[in-house]
């Protein structure tokens, strides 16, 4: 099949997930791009990893690949026939505070550890948007 390049949010912005968290504007503002993309939180099940992200007005805009070998060759047929779309993140909490007139814990700073393609997704909200296949690369004299 070959590897699968998505697109999609792996978190929206003000938004209360199914936890009672809140993540706020500018959470993930120390994130760096290189994080592996894991299958269900699973760190055994490495699937592919993650080529950019961004925070937007939306939320975590993230593009990722998903290698084609073991459980990320499963995952990509999975994606291309529309079977899973839910997006995830692993994190620790670095600032973070009680709103109480919400109900909710509102997530200021967060140290990003890892992006997931998962099942049923904490922020319903957070899905794959866009899946494409990725086209050969070669590797000039490597």
């Amino acid at each position: 099949m070959g590897d699968v390049r998505l697109a999609g949010y792996a978190s929206v912005f003000g938004v209360a997930d199914s936890g009672g968290d809140v993540v706020m504007r500018g959470a993930f503002a120390d994130a760096g791009a290189r994080l592996p993309l894991l299958w269900q939180h699973d760190a055994k099940e490495p699937i592919g990893f993650v080529e950019s992200l961004a925070e937007d007005a939306r939320g975590l805009r993230v593009v990722a690949r998903v290698v084609d070998s073991g459980r990320g060759a499963q995952v990509a047929r999975l994606l291309t026939a529309g079977a899973i779309d839910g997006l995830s993140f692993g994190y620790r909490v670095k600032a973070a505070r009680r709103d109480r007139a919400r109900g909710v814990r509102a997530l200021d700073r967060l140290e990003l550890i890892e992006i997931s393609l998962v099942t049923f997704p904490m922020q319903p909200l957070a899905r794959v948007l866009g899946v494409s296949m990725v086209a050969e690369e070669t590797m000039n004299g490597l």
